[in-house]
């Protein structure tokens, strides 16, 4: 009677864990659940609360299941980003390309400005913070925006590709794969300087190479006259920068950024609670509820089914893979997309090879569509009042980069191993 009632409860749970894993996925991939406000990170919570209260998930099981290191990071570049946007850091990034660049050289300048910072400090963040910079920019200089904030999603992405700290996924992978921040760098790095590069040229090609036409010496006059905003970027900036030689110096990067992130709390100019206030929490949520939700199917033998049906696809082949993971990229988004696969990949000839794969797929992926990726959508989100970016507009740039940077990233992996 018993062993029938265990079977019983166990066949329960199985059933429970599928349910609760497609409905979140489902709403993954559609952004938010149809006739409510529920979004992804909203469903992650609940998902990984379902995973609870059905049995499927226990104390231990779920404790288990977090990763508490990419948590850590993640929330420290957060305060690291809060701090040099309170700073003024961003600001004063604007006002040197206001003084220094040409209409000409805008578009270069908004490319490799927002890629480097994207490679070090988290893409989202970034477009968060630089949106309403660059739409100010555009105005005081007579352009219009479209363009620039195509460079800005599309180059964010790209750059973020170079780093474990470039963007949420990467983050995930690197505290995963335990590969080392020089080593990740030494192999993407270059992925992401190509990829800003064919990022400009097709940028250029399909908006400015009729020209812009608009003077902007009177502009550039102005703000030479005009009274520099309060700007004290120096602490954050040489704290972030510390942390940056930790990470290439092989210290743990979770530990290097909380320490960073700590010593930026300990400052007179602005209270903890400011900083705060500029952390991206939901992302936050997202992770958590999805290590639950992983961690629930896992326990339930649901992924196990899904890898062993995904082995079928031949995912060893690199260009099968990549395909594959743009592909889901593009459905789930790229965070749940490598949370579902990260227990595949250790299940490869070349593990190693495998992760940068992933990282670099995942990443790149996110230019192919606007929902693509979070920055994709706080960009065009951000900028909606002022500049209006269609799906189909976007895709005319989106398409040509992500296939050309990834066929591009595919045959440098291959040849550095």
């Amino acid at each position: 009677m018993n062993a029938a009632l265990d079977n019983t409860l166990s066949h329960w749970h199985i059933a429970a864990a599928w349910l609760i894993f497609l409905a979140s996925y489902l709403v993954f991939a559609i952004g938010r659940l149809p006739g409510t406000k529920i979004d992804r990170p909203a469903m992650a919570v609940i998902g990984a609360v379902l995973m609870f209260a059905s049995g499927v998930l226990g104390p231990s099981q779920a404790v288990a299941s977090v990763d508490f290191a990419t948590l850590v990071l993640l929330f420290s570049m957060m305060l690291i980003v809060a701090s040099l946007h309170l700073a003024g850091f961003f600001e004063w990034i604007t006002r040197l390309a206001i003084e220094h660049l040409s209409t000409g050289q805008l578009l270069p300048g908004v490319i490799f400005i927002s890629g480097i910072l994207s490679a070090f400090l988290v893409n989202d963040i970034v477009c968060l913070l630089m949106v309403p910079l660059i739409l100010g920019l555009c105005k005081r200089m007579r352009l219009r925006p479209v363009p620039y904030l195509l460079a800005l999603a599309t180059a964010s992405n790209i750059g973020s590709t170079a780093t474990i700290t470039g963007n949420p996924q990467n983050i995930l992978i690197g505290s995963i794969s335990g590969i080392a921040y020089r080593d990740f760098l030494a192999h993407l790095g270059p992925v992401a300087v190509l990829g800003l590069f064919i990022d400009w040229a097709l940028l250029h090609w399909i908006h400015l190479r009729n020209g812009n036409g608009e003077a902007v010496q009177a502009v550039q006059d102005e703000i030479a006259a005009s009274r520099e905003p309060e700007i004290h970027p120096g602490w954050p900036v040489a704290v972030s920068v510390g942390v940056l030689i930790g990470f290439l110096l092989g210290y743990p990067p979770a530990l290097v950024a909380a320490t960073g992130g700590a010593l930026l709390l300990v400052q007179r100019r602005h209270s903890p609670k400011m900083i705060y206030g500029d952390v991206d929490w939901s992302l936050l949520m997202l992770f958590l509820g999805l290590f639950l939700i992983i961690g629930g199917a896992q326990q339930a033998g649901v992924t196990e089914q899904l890898l062993r049906a995904a082995e079928k696809l031949n995912l060893q082949n690199h260009v099968i893979f990549t395909a594959v993971v743009t592909l889901l990229s593009n459905i789930v988004s790229n965070v749940p997309a490598v949370m579902l696969l990260k227990g595949l990949i250790p299940q490869f000839h070349n593990p190693h090879q495998a992760w940068l794969m992933l990282a670099m797929s995942s990443t790149l992926a996110g230019n192919l569509t606007i929902t693509g990726s979070v920055a994709n959508i706080i960009v065009v989100e951000k900028a909606r009042a002022e500049a209006h970016i269609g799906f189909l507009e976007y895709m005319k740039i989106g398409v040509p980069v992500t296939v050309l940077t990834l066929l591009m990233g595919l045959g440098w992996l291959a040849m550095s191993g």
